[in-house]
């Protein structure tokens, strides 16, 4: 059961950060990083009927799309496998994600190529950090795997088969946080801030975060086998 919240609670707050961090990155450059179906879908239209005005959009497609794929090629080498593993780097690489998306703030304004690539970078990362948890496959920066699992397994609930709620919970609250993630974002930015540096900070002291209490929970552990027994 403790494994279950856990996941569930690092599950949406990923799904979050990424919705928090792509919208921002929308309302800089117009392009999406953290899914990138619809922006695929609008390159093969534009190719079709082409015209040389069609260029920059070609281009912030395909940067997005060349670094979220290089995104989950860094993510297996760091992690090795996508069954979720609490041992494995998830802090630093979160962080790391953090630091990207730091340094796509910085660059929005005079290079929003980098920007975008840099982003779409942590996005790919995140996405492939943990892609399948007990027969569920957890897909964090788009809801179209969410919302697919979600339906299945209700529908199979409500036929009567016997399918835990935990597998119904999941994917629901990810849905909620990515859509919270969004409208956040949105809001922060009409005030007058910037939701990719907020997520770059979040992503980073999340990461860090993570790194100290899982350092601790180790260090507890060693020092409970080590206590001779009463």
């Amino acid at each position: 059961m403790k494994t279950h919240k856990l996941i569930l609670s690092g599950g949406c707050g990923l799904s979050f950060g990424a919705a928090f961090a792509n919208t921002g990155l929308v309302l800089h450059t117009g392009t999406s990083v953290s899914h990138l179906t619809g922006d695929i879908a609008r390159m093969t239209m534009n190719i079709a009927r082409w015209s040389p005005s069609m260029v920059p959009d070609l281009w912030r497609v395909g940067v997005a799309a060349t670094g979220f794929f290089l995104g989950a090629v860094l993510a297996g080498f760091v992690i090795h496998h996508p069954t979720l593993n609490i041992s494995r780097p998830y802090g630093r690489t979160i962080t790391g994600i953090g630091v990207l998306l730091l340094i796509a703030f910085f660059s929005v304004g005079r290079i929003p190529l980098l920007s975008i690539g840099l982003a779409a970078l942590g996005c790919g990362i995140q996405n492939s950090l943990a892609t399948h948890y007990r027969g569920i496959v957890l897909r964090t920066t788009h809801l179209t795997g969410m919302m697919t699992d979600f339906g299945v397994t209700l529908g199979m609930r409500m036929r009567g088969y016997d399918v835990p709620a935990w597998k119904i919970r999941v994917p629901f609250f990810l849905i909620v946080s990515f859509s919270l993630g969004g409208l956040l974002a949105a809001s922060v930015h009409y005030a007058g801030f910037d939701a990719i540096c907020l997520a770059g900070i979040g992503y980073t002291f999340a990461g860090i975060g993570w790194s100290v209490w899982k350092h601790r929970r180790r260090s507890q552990d060693t020092n409970e086998e080590a206590e001779p027994p009463k």
